[in-house]
């Protein structure tokens, strides 16, 4: 089994009723071989329609969240929890998400073998917490899921419904978060120039 052959399979999965209503499968893009995976609720209206995960309003302010940390997006994997778009962006039922995970998710992982899993929101945050969580406790927090480390961010909706920069606001705590998973990727694999560029979190997002 490769990735190729996964995201194929999963094209044509029927296994929740998520499927009835969707446009395209997301299952997931970006560099394989990278060491930070980050993983969101499930697609939106955007996403449905193209088939490309965090594209939408909420995927264009995550893309400069990591440009401002020096992180490509190119360079990192992306994916969801669910594959199909909750119909109205609704959250996924308990059982969608077990079983996108049981089907997809859980074998994209073996397959990624990331060292870094930043869960967006308390939704994908519950995957790997096994119960319900509050992601203002525990954002900006490492966590250990299976040798793997886990750092809970705010998913970007969240921010653009708080797009306020003061001190200890969403915004504000994203960018010391991003920062933080910088950090620790390049404690893990060090690349020359890859500090982090020293620009305002204003100018960005």
């Amino acid at each position: 089994m490769n990735l190729e052959l996964l995201s194929a399979q999963a094209q044509t999965c029927t296994a929740c009723g998520l499927a009835a209503t969707r446009t395209h499968v997301v299952f997931g893009e970006g560099n394989p071989d990278s060491k930070l995976m980050i993983i969101g609720e499930g697609p939106g209206e955007e996403e449905d329609k193209t088939g490309r995960p965090f594209v939408g309003r909420a995927g264009q302010l995550l893309d400069r969240i990591l440009e401002a940390a020096g992180i490509a997006r190119e360079s990192i994997y992306i994916g969801n929890i669910v594959k199909c778009r909750p119909p109205g962006n609704r959250v996924p039922t308990s059982d969608e998400a077990k079983t996108c995970t049981s089907l997809w998710l859980n074998k994209q992982l073996e397959l990624l073998r990331p060292q870094i899993i930043v869960p967006l929101g308390a939704t994908a945050c519950e995957l790997f917490m096994g119960e319900k969580v509050a992601i203002t406790k525990i954002r900006g927090t490492w966590l250990d899921w299976q040798g793997v480390k886990v750092f809970p961010m705010f998913h970007p909706a969240y921010l653009l419904r708080n797009p306020a920069r003061t001190p200890g606001s969403p915004k504000h705590l994203t960018w010391q978060d991003i920062q933080e998973v910088k950090r620790v990727m390049d404690a893990l694999e060090p690349k020359a120039g890859s500090e982090i560029k020293t620009i305002s979190q204003e100018s960005l997002f």
